[in-house]
């Protein structure tokens, strides 16, 4: 066990315990927690109210729906984003998009935190203020989501005033409850998790496990979040409704960890001044987690909005779903929802953890040189290649491997050959044989055709995909479309067609039509995933930018081209990635785009945040 002692201290800020008193007591009771997915409109919770109940039917004609919320981690700035960070946000952007296709109001949240002992250290390293590192880290986020195609609604800094109002509110909200404290507390402190550990979870010489480097022991007067208090409502709340935490293995994780015991945690830091100040203790700063967890709420407020808790619950709470890397699953599935119960606000409706992404099939550490820098990444393979590659062939959920080979191989194959290339020969015969013109609608040249019937299968199982989030499964179902255009085109030869004339000609031309259709519902059902990619092959198909801008899901069904319509010049919508290796003179063994150099493997130590 981790030595520790707590000693209750009777001076408890009792000048704040005043400011804000409940007028409802929340009851924990198991038949309270039903049916995760849908809340009520009011999202303060009162006694005849349950934390997680359907809104079904609560709903009067006329008003406004429930948006769908979705929140990246906030990403700390003691370092510039890498490519686990980058993951995260790929992947929310992508079911953003999907859950916008389905003609749903989205707000995606994402932004930095930019608080804690590890930010001034690293601005210190760099001879900078806090201030000024924060700025300059928490733009390379934005530019590095520019750069991948991240449509984000919402971008919040923990350092923004309404942010530290919004901190300020909630603290004051539990101190009313009776849920802080103030204690000593000494013992093993991880520096990099900002948090103290318990021996029992300690590798050898007390490392965290997650960094592998030592404990230090630390003694201090802080203030403490009544954990303990909320173990039966969190397990009551996991045991009613087991989808709150996906996968389903993250579940098990999180329900050990309740099941050994919570213990109340620290909430403030003595030593630590680059912080909100605990409200008339100025002399202690408020803990990380306890600030940079408000920013999901405090991003939902609008400019010019009268800043408060309410104000951000009405904007859009409680999040339909929180995108996080395992590392941080415990703050976000045990201590973010006691802190919300204690406050009396509604839950998040799914927390999902993602897995690690290995490089080469070893962890990645920058110490050996070995870790994958998204910058690098989208400037020399473009950011659909990115977002494809990671979103393909990483099961979501799990840990993913990258090795540069394997990407080239994958992109190519998927994105260059089976979809662009599908797509180029189709409208090369359409200019030469039909004037780039379709003959006729989709529905009709479709007629008695399998083909229709196997793309519409398809179309449905990448959505059901999509709303499972499983990421990789819809993408291979959008690439099913794909193959089976090309097995249409192998069979039935139109370039052949052609050169019969008469009736067979005539084939010739429905069947371009009908693999054109295909090629358009592609554009839709992966636009999730490689949007710049999709709106091109969209334009080829004689569609307008706001057009591509506005299309729906329900797009996807059969019939969208019609005859007469026009496409344009075809011109190759993604260039096939070709690399340049070296024979063992050095030289370079072909003229290629991108190089790749030999490079010993090495053993490894290190893991990064997929």
């Amino acid at each position: 066990m981790a030595v520790a002692r707590m000693n209750m201290n009777c001076s408890i800020q009792s000048s704040l315990s005043c400011i804000l008193k409940p007028s409802y007591f929340f009851n924990f009771k198991a038949t309270q927690f039903k049916n995760r997915l849908y809340f009520p409109q009011n999202h303060l919770i009162s006694s005849k109210r349950s934390l997680l109940c359907t809104c079904s039917g609560n709903f009067q004609a006329g008003e406004k729906a429930e948006p769908f919320v979705i929140t990246t981690p906030l990403y700390y700035v003691n370092a510039p984003p890498h490519m686990g960070s980058a993951y995260s946000t790929i992947a929310a952007d992508a079911i953003a998009r999907f859950q916008r296709l389905l003609g749903k109001r989205v707000v995606l949240i994402t932004g930095t935190d930019e608080h804690g002992e590890k930010i001034a250290t690293a601005a210190s390293a760099c001879g900078s203020s806090p201030r000024e590192h924060c700025d300059v880290i928490s733009q390379a986020y934005k530019m590095l989501w520019k750069d991948l195609d991240i449509a984000y609604d919402k971008f919040i800094r923990t350092t923004d005033p309404k942010h530290e109002a919004i901190v300020e509110e909630f603290y004051s909200r539990v101190l009313a409850k009776d849920d802080i404290y103030r204690a000593d507390y000494e013992g093993l402190y991880c520096v990099n998790c900002e948090e103290y550990k318990d021996e029992k979870e300690l590798l050898e010489n007390n490392c965290c496990p997650t960094h592998l480097k030592p404990c230090v022991p630390r003694k201090e007067d802080n203030y403490f979040f009544a954990l303990s208090k909320y173990q039966k409502p969190l397990e009551e709340i996991l045991e009613q409704n087991p989808d709150f935490v996906q996968p389903s293995y993250r579940l098990n994780e999180v329900q050990g960890w309740i099941k050994n015991g919570l213990r109340d945690f620290s909430i403030s830091r003595a030593a630590v001044e680059w912080g909100i100040p605990v409200p008339n203790d100025n002399k202690q700063t408020i803990y990380v987690w306890f600030d940079a967890l408000l920013g999901y709420l405090s991003a939902l407020l609008e400019d010019k909005e009268q800043i408060s808790l309410q104000s951000a619950v009405s904007s859009g709470w409680p999040a339909s779903l929180h995108l996080i890397g395992k590392d941080i699953l415990r703050f976000h599935a045990v201590y973010w929802p006691a802190m919300l119960m204690s406050a009396e606000l509604s839950l998040p409706k799914m927390v999902f953890g993602h897995g690690f992404l290995t490089k080469d099939g070893m962890k990645m550490g920058k110490s050996l040189g070995n870790t994958i820098e998204p910058n690098e990444l989208v400037h020399k393979f473009g950011a659909d290649a990115v977002r494809y590659f990671f979103l393909r062939e990483v099961e979501f959920g799990s840990d993913g491997d990258y090795s540069e080979e394997r990407f080239v191989n994958i992109v190519n194959a998927h994105l260059a050959n089976t979809i662009g290339n599908l797509l180029n020969r189709t409208l090369g015969l359409l200019k030469k044989n039909c004037q780039s013109t379709l003959v006729v609608d989709s529905t009709i040249a479709a007629e008695g055709k399998d083909f229709k019937d196997t793309v519409e299968e398809l179309v449905e199982k990448a959505r059901i995909n999509y709303e499972n989030l499983s990421l990789s499964s819809a993408c291979e179902a959008v690439l099913e479309i794909g193959n089976a255009g090309n097995l249409y085109m192998d069979k039935h030869q139109p370039w052949s067609l052609f050169k019969q004339g008469g009736a067979a000609s005539e084939a010739a031309a429905k069947d371009l039509v009908v693999i054109l259709e295909a090629m358009r519902i592609i554009a839709i059902a992966l636009s999730p995933v490689a949007p710049s990619l999709c709106r091109q092959i969209y334009a080829q198909l004689g569609y307008s930018e706001d057009q591509f801008d506005n299309i729906n899901w329900s797009e996807t069904r059969w019939g969208g081209l019609k005859g007469g319509q026009v496409m344009a010049q075809p011109k190759p919508v993604f260039a096939r990635i070709e690399q340049i290796k070296e024979n063992e003179n050095g030289a370079e063994a072909a003229p290629q785009k991108v190089v790749k150099k030999k490079e010993k493997k090495q053993k490894v130590q290190g893991v990064i945040e997929a």
